[in-house]
């Protein structure tokens, strides 16, 4: 029995609509999702609350079951509040600058990084002296904001000697000792 899928979603002021292809659209103040749901998950609403089920025990509907409960949780979440990622460049002349749908990033190497973002995706660059420089990225879709974050974060992983990279603001890196100096 899933416990996640069992538990309705709190709709709140997000408007919600089932259309016949089994397309849910979730409507708020951030923005609007759709997610298609498996025609063996029943979605309806009910007092204010999304609430699924599923025809049958079998294991491929218990496991979709709480994964389309979780996905329209999300949705509803991100259309209410949001959702952000903030990223830190830890490095010495590591830079971020945001212009509109760009993001250029200088990384070390040779030439700047250019990234067009997604229109769904709000980016903020912040630069303070003695500080790392952050980069804040923002969007209704939970799903969107962490692919375009791991996809940053991928241009240059932190690595563990020096600890220099692009990481998720409060990631712990494991730091690694160094060569040891030769005693004769």
């Amino acid at each position: 029995m899933s416990r996640i899928g069992n538990a309705p979603v709190k709709l709140g002021q997000a408007e919600f609509s089932l259309n016949d292809e089994n397309v849910v659209t979730v409507k708020g103040p951030k923005g609007e999702l759709t997610q298609w749901v498996d025609p063996q998950i029943e979605v309806k609403e009910e007092e204010g609350n999304i609430v699924l089920s599923r025809s049958s025990d079998h294991r491929d509907l218990r496991s979709k079951h709480g994964l389309y409960r979780s996905l329209l949780s999300n949705m509803v979440e991100g259309v209410m509040n949001g959702f952000e990622i903030k990223l830190e460049l830890v490095g010495v002349g590591y830079r971020a600058k945001a212009k509109g749908p760009m993001l250029e990033l200088s990384l070390g190497f040779s030439h700047p990084v250019h990234i067009h973002l997604p229109e769904e995706i709000k980016v903020v660059t912040e630069t303070e002296k003695g500080k790392n420089p952050l980069i804040t990225l923002s969007s209704a879709d939970k799903q969107l904001v962490g692919a375009v974050a791991s996809k940053i974060r991928s241009l240059r992983k932190p690595e563990p000697y020096k600890g220099k990279g692009i990481r998720y603001q409060g990631e712990y890196i494991r730091r690694k000792a160094g060569k040891a100096a030769a005693s004769a």
